[in-house]
């Protein structure tokens, strides 16, 4: 009978943690899910890859210039808007722009234009004359992990960054200066390397683009 292929989880990562420090006493067992999370944040602050794009739909609100951004938001990379015409582009700009631009909000029309009104909101102009239907690509940090979400793209395409990334944030809670250095070391690795899967993507699409 064949092998089953190891699956990272949020489970076996934790057990995997165990094992590496050679410990399971209460209070390493109390801080491994808090490191677990800051080594998520410090993997999504670094790179940006296809895993944590996600696509929006949704639909504006006639006379409100105000829509929320979808949870875990970090970046938008591109948004359009469905007319009776078709679909268009709807162009980042300032803020201070749209609000020159629109400046009385209960003026209505078809979009054209949006930007970041804060962090959990996009402010576009003009203000929807019609329910719009619209799409926004956003990178957006991955569901995090806990004990009933098990796996997320990191734990499928990255097992290697989240147990190194898990295993660097333990080791100042240890004051374990020498691992600290290990763990960093191979943690840089496995980022290294997902880094460069990034940038042949870009390449290829690149050059998908150019033979199209």
């Amino acid at each position: 009978m064949a092998t089953p292929s190891f699956v990272l989880t949020y489970d076996s990562l934790t057990t995997l943690v165990f094992q590496y420090l050679e410990r399971s006493d209460p209070a390493v067992a109390a801080f491994i899910p808090t490191a677990i999370t800051l080594a998520e944040f410090e993997i999504s602050q670094q790179i940006k890859t296809l895993g944590q794009l996600e696509v929006v739909d949704s639909t504006m609100g006639i006379g409100n210039p105000v829509i929320p951004k979808p949870a875990r938001w970090r970046k938008t990379v591109s948004m359009t808007v469905t007319t009776p015409t078709g679909k268009q582009p709807v162009f980042l700009r300032k803020l201070e722009y749209l609000n020159n631009y629109w400046p009385n909000v209960s003026d209505t029309d078809t979009p054209l234009y949006y930007a970041d009104y804060d962090f959990d909101n996009w402010f576009i102009a003009p203000t929807p004359d019609s329910a719009y239907s619209f799409e926004a690509l956003c990178y957006t940090r991955l569901q995090p992990l806990d004990s009933a979400t098990q796996t997320n793209w990191l734990t499928r395409n990255a097992p290697n960054a989240m147990l190194f990334g898990t295993l660097k944030q333990t080791a100042p809670f240890l004051k374990d200066d020498a691992r600290l250095a290990i763990w960093s070391g191979l943690f840089d690795a496995a980022m290294a390397a997902l880094k460069t899967e990034d940038q042949l993507r870009v390449g290829d699409r690149q050059t998908i683009a150019q033979d199209s």
